[in-house]
């Protein structure tokens, strides 16, 4: 951003709308990843109008470790940085 002629302000703005814009980019893939992982372990076979009721409850069950997971590593990683 040099020459650009931005001021301080302008430049720590751009800063951290980049650095949520990748955030958001690796949450995005960390679930595109996760929900593939999921539909895998829990999709049997070939999937008709409705899941079966094992692998709705295995779906449910592979998403709500997924969101416990995420929100102990966050809490792991908030608490490192102060």
């Amino acid at each position: 951003m040099e020459g650009l002629g931005f001021d301080d302000a302008s430049k720590k703005e751009i800063q951290a709308a980049l650095v949520q814009g990748q955030r958001q980019a690796q949450a995005h893939s960390q679930l595109l990843a996760f929900t593939s992982m999921c539909w895998d372990k829990c999709i049997t076979g070939t999937p008709g109008s409705r899941f079966a009721r094992g692998e709705e409850a295995c779906i449910a069950n592979c998403i709500e470790r997924f969101v416990d997971s995420s929100e102990y590593l966050l809490g792991m990683v908030q608490r490192q940085q102060q």
